[in-house]
């Protein structure tokens, strides 16, 4: 066996000096076998070449069975790993953990940024949001917290993409006209950023629902268009302590705020306490709305989710922020808590 050894020595290190490819030096080693181990069975016991290469077959068939099952192991593993590869594909992205180098680049912007950083875009991509309404004030949020990269986004909408829309909802495109708005989103959403994972809610906001839902997510957007959802989400993120980033819009003004009790700052019903008379606060259908305003406010929306889920910066808690478009004004009012408020007087806060 010894002569053999030095034959298969030979080829390997021998064939590695010259440069023979890998795969060249495996083949003469196979022919190397085949042909020791006919010489095993062919030969008489007593023919030198026989006693010189071993003098059994028995070794030879040992070894090649001992290799025969390396090899298969071999391809099985690789064959497992690409199965769970392409499961993984199938199931997108990975959204926890490690960043991708694809995501890296695509989130360098932020990552340079002192206030964000690597921890930031990593809180970022574990965040979970639930926005409330994929209307106007939705649309530019959702698009914009999915290129933030929050890893898990909630939407809530019970609506359907209609032509009127189109002027301001840029979420949706006009072969959407008939699809419920939430799935609509989420086309655009997974077409925009495949490492996040958009859930659609294809249902109206309820008092049945709102707690469990609102508890699953770590803070809410309500870009909602009417008040009774509003009073039910705000009470909603008030028991489950959760920050509520809201805003509204008038034509051509907007306004946004962060309520959160739970930091000190007031809630929604502290400043507002009860609904203003219809014709005080007509709907975007009755008064108009110019297009771009909900970019505005629904962009800023977005920022401030950001800064919750990052701690970047001093988020609108206690602030109103108002933005008026026709003159070009932004300001902010001091907000403050009521003792008396119905859903968050008493409750504990900073």
């Amino acid at each position: 066996m010894l002569l053999v050894a030095v034959m298969a020595a030979a080829i390997w290190f021998g064939g590695g000096l010259i440069g023979a490819p890998r795969q060249v030096r495996l083949t003469l080693l196979g022919v190397l076998y085949l042909a020791v181990l006919g010489i095993q069975v062919t030969f008489p016991a007593t023919h030198p070449l026989v006693i010189n290469t071993g003098g059994s077959a028995a070794p030879w068939l040992l070894l090649g069975g001992a290799v025969a099952l390396f090899l298969a192991y071999r391809a099985l593993i690789r064959a497992l790993r690409r199965r769970a590869g392409g499961a993984a594909e199938d199931a997108g992205p990975v959204r926890r953990g490690a960043f991708s180098d694809a995501e890296l680049n695509r989130y360098a912007r932020h990552i340079v940024l002192r206030e964000v950083g690597g921890a930031g875009q990593k809180a970022l991509k574990n965040g979970r949001v639930l926005v409330i309404g994929a209307g106007g004030l939705g649309s530019p949020a959702l698009q914009y917290l999915a290129a933030a990269g929050v890893g898990t986004i909630g939407v809530i909408d019970d609506d359907t993409v209609e032509n009127a829309n189109l002027q301001r909802q840029v979420i949706h495109r006009d072969s959407s006209i008939g699809m419920p708005k939430v799935f609509s989103a989420q086309q655009a959403v997974e077409a925009q950023n495949p490492f996040v994972t958009l859930r659609p809610y294809h249902r109206r906001m309820t008092v049945e629902i709102a707690d469990d839902l609102v508890s699953d997510y770590d803070l809410v957007l309500d870009g909602c268009d009417n008040f009774d959802t509003r009073y039910l989400v705000n009470a909603a993120c008030v028991r489950a302590g959760k920050p509520l980033v809201s805003g509204a819009l008038s034509q051509w003004e907007g306004q946004l705020s962060v309520f959160d009790p739970a930091q000190g700052a007031p809630c929604y019903q502290c400043v507002f306490d009860v609904p203003p008379a219809p014709h005080l606060a007509p709907s975007c259908a009755e008064a108009g709305v110019i297009g771009p305003l909900p970019g505005v406010v629904g962009s800023m929306m977005a920022v401030e989710a950001i800064k919750l889920l990052t701690g970047a910066g001093t988020p609108a808690r206690g602030q109103m922020l108002i933005y008026d478009a026709l003159f070009g004004e932004s300001r902010s009012i001091t907000i403050t808590r009521r003792a008396d408020c119905p859903t968050c007087g008493g409750t504990a806060g900073t």
